[in-house]
């Protein structure tokens, strides 16, 4: 079966660059605004071969290493904090309603009045959406808690972090981990999106740099190579969690297909 889907996904990809290739040959578009994928493969050659670019790639993995982390720390501990705390509970869902549907890229003007072009700006955008991806995940994780097995706990009496130890957190783990992957994903979207519009150091400044100079093909480069730094990452959190959630039927399930 995974023999069949990798030679599936090779033939779509194959099939994808062909096309790529022959529209902007045929005419059907100007090579000037959509050149060929030969043109665009010869650019990041040449990029590669760039030790600016290097330098620009460290600039947004570091961005996004570190927002990231901020995120998951943050968002783990106000979790589970929140949900053990009823009070607080109550006190938070207007506030988290609230604040969780404002767009983070609206939070721009903000960032660069804060920091300017510096990586805090960045860190500043990354943190906020990918906060929220997670943070939900661990509230809606621990309401999945098993009353009964809440209860069985605090008769044998385990504490509170004894609780959240051995119920509360092997049942959020599988929506923690949802939250981590989504908020990887999006920590990306938004380092790069942050360095092409405030212009701070990284692969979106480097594209904006290429659209306004006219090179064109480098900048369809550069963005394959975000598309494919997205891509590892995906496969990078897809693996961490099954690793993680090795114990859980769901991933048990799927090794077993």
């Amino acid at each position: 079966m995974r023999g069949t889907n990798a030679a599936l996904g090779a033939a779509g990809l194959a099939g994808f660059l062909a096309l790529w290739e022959a529209v902007p040959r045929l005419g059907v578009v100007s090579e000037d605004y959509f050149p060929p994928v030969s043109r665009v493969a010869g650019a990041l050659v040449t990029e590669l071969g760039d030790q600016a670019f290097w330098t620009a790639l460290g600039d947004t993995l570091t961005g996004w290493a570190l927002g990231l982390a901020i995120a998951v720390t943050a968002g783990i501990l106000a979790g589970v904090v929140i949900s053990i705390v009823p009070l607080l509970r109550e006190a938070t869902a207007s506030t988290i309603e609230f604040l969780r549907p404002i767009p983070s890229v609206a939070l721009i003007p903000l960032a660069v009045l804060l920091y300017g072009s510096e990586l805090r700006s960045v860190l500043l955008l990354v943190v906020y959406a990918s906060f929220w991806q997670v943070l939900i995940q661990v509230l809606y994780g621990v309401r999945d808690v098993d009353p009964v097995a809440e209860e069985t706990a605090r008769s044998y009496g385990l504490g509170t972090w004894a609780r959240v130890r051995h119920v509360l957190w092997p049942t959020a783990l599988p929506y923690v981990m949802t939250g981590v992957r989504l908020a990887a994903a999006v920590a990306l979207i938004l380092a790069v999106t942050a360095e092409l519009v405030i212009g701070a150091p990284g692969l979106g400044a480097r594209i904006m740099v290429a659209q306004t100079s006219q090179a064109v093909p480098e900048m369809y480069a550069l963005v394959v190579v975000t598309g494919v730094l997205g891509l590892l990452i995906n496969v990078g959190a897809r693996t961490v969690e099954r690793r993680a959630l090795a114990w859980h039927q769901s991933v048990r399930g799927e090794v077993a297909v």
